[in-house]
């Protein structure tokens, strides 16, 4: 029994989040809809735009690229992912998407189950936050 109401969230309520390349915008998430088992959203990759490497230590990463060309490095090996297709990216298992056509790149994220702490959900492992645990894309509230 869910003690939450449905709620629609519309891609224009939410929040850029720039912080490791692209545009990670969190939609169905704990703070937005009260989702306890894991969180939704969509990334925007621009051309030649990365989103930098990371890995999930509790969660599993599910994308389905909506549009556009990307490729995705898993364990630093690179694979293509083109519209309609799907991926299962397990925890612990480093990953990045780049860009690599030349129109915006739309794909979906889900990730579950939820870390037991937002801070604990992500870790990057380049860029100026490598090393270390982020606060994960569903700290982000939608804008009313």
């Amino acid at each position: 029994m869910t003690t939450h109401r449905p709620r629609i969230v519309d891609l224009s309520e939410t929040q850029p989040n720039r912080r490791r390349g692209g545009d990670l915008r969190a939609m169905l998430t704990p703070s937005a809809v009260g989702a306890t088992s894991g969180f939704m959203g969509m990334a925007l990759v621009q051309p030649g735009e990365r989103i930098g490497e990371h890995y999930h230590p509790y969660s599993e990463e599910f994308v389905y690229v909506v549009q556009g060309a990307l490729e995705v490095d898993l364990d630093g090996e690179p694979h293509p992912l083109r519209p309609d297709q799907g991926l299962l990216i397990p925890p612990y298992m480093r990953h990045r998407f780049r860009n690599v056509g030349d129109v915006e790149a739309r794909m979906v994220f889900h990730l579950g189950p939820l870390a037991p702490r937002p801070e604990l959900g992500h870790v990057d492992t380049e860029g100026a936050e490598a090393g270390t645990h982020a606060g994960p894309p569903e700290r982000t509230e939608p804008v009313s």
